[in-house]
């Protein structure tokens, strides 16, 4: 699965992908910091030297087991010469490469495995390298962020089927239909979401009529690790046959005392 994004570095776009666990940078964009209509000029330079055919062909034999050494080695030895010209597409073919990608089109250009590209860039610019490494780390660190908070939302969710199964088990009767039994599986999410939240759903929509799903879709990472306890820990409550309210209070104290926990957890973090 190919994911694709834009970083900006010194007001130029650079495109970056991701295919499995490789993280590819576009160096055509690259080049346009050194020469911005005719950048695919400046790659084609960068491959003659055989410093980059050396450090290509090492990355390869690191990383990629299906590469053609053979091909690798007749490159290296032409490299430097006047008459030698090498294309990233060439490279590919013809050494069955994974550092580079040649994609072709409008929207196309050299895409190269991370560190490659790193190379490239300091090779253009040493002020520019450090300027994309700096904001391509920012990109990483969002990316981990909202995996962070994906990884959560999933746990919520499973959490919330424990949940719900306490509810059917312990409070709602045999021959209720489905209209009211709903009715009582919302009030006991209502009671997660007042201890915590400090609303109910509909409070809740009613205040944010523009949003698009609910409350719980906005919340906090250490929103969603609370929620999560807490839905346990109710559907422990219930099979234990504590009334609603008293368990409302309960979980409202718990919500409280962990969630000053973890902030504290996170600003200790942040201060290190």
């Amino acid at each position: 699965m190919m994911k694709t994004q834009e970083i900006n570095v010194k007001e130029t776009a650079i495109r970056t992908m991701k295919i499995g666990d490789i993280d590819y940078i576009c160096i055509t964009d690259i080049a346009k910091q050194k020469n911005r209509l005719e950048p695919n000029a400046v790659v084609g330079n960068w491959m003659r030297n055989r410093n980059t055919i050396e450090y290509l062909g090492l990355w390869e034999y690191l990383n990629n087991p299906s590469f053609n050494p053979i091909e690798f080695e007749g490159f290296k030895h032409q490299a430097g010469l006047n008459a030698f010209t090498l294309s990233p597409s060439r490279w590919i073919d013809a050494t069955n490469a994974i550092g580079l990608i040649s994609k072709s089109g409008r929207y196309g250009g050299t895409f190269a495995q991370r560190d490659i590209a790193f190379k490239f860039a300091n090779w253009v610019s040493v002020e520019f390298e450090l300027y994309l490494i700096k904001e391509f780390q920012r990109l990483k660190e969002e990316e981990q962020k909202a995996l962070g908070w994906s990884a959560k939302r999933e746990l919520s969710k499973i959490n919330y089927h424990i949940h719900t199964d306490a509810i059917r088990s312990n409070l709602i009767p045999d021959e209720i239909d489905t209209y009211h039994s709903s009715i009582i599986y919302a009030e006991e999410a209502d009671v997660l979401n007042v201890a915590l939240f400090g609303i109910t759903a509909k409070e809740w929509r009613e205040a944010n009529p523009n949003k698009k799903g609910n409350m719980r879709d906005y919340a906090t990472i250490n929103q969603l690790i609370c929620l999560s306890n807490m839905e346990n820990l109710n559907a422990v409550f219930i099979n234990e046959g504590i009334p609603q309210r008293e368990r409302l209070l309960k979980l409202n104290k718990i919500a409280i005392q962990q969630m000053t926990i973890l902030e504290e957890v996170g600003n200790r973090k942040l201060l290190k």
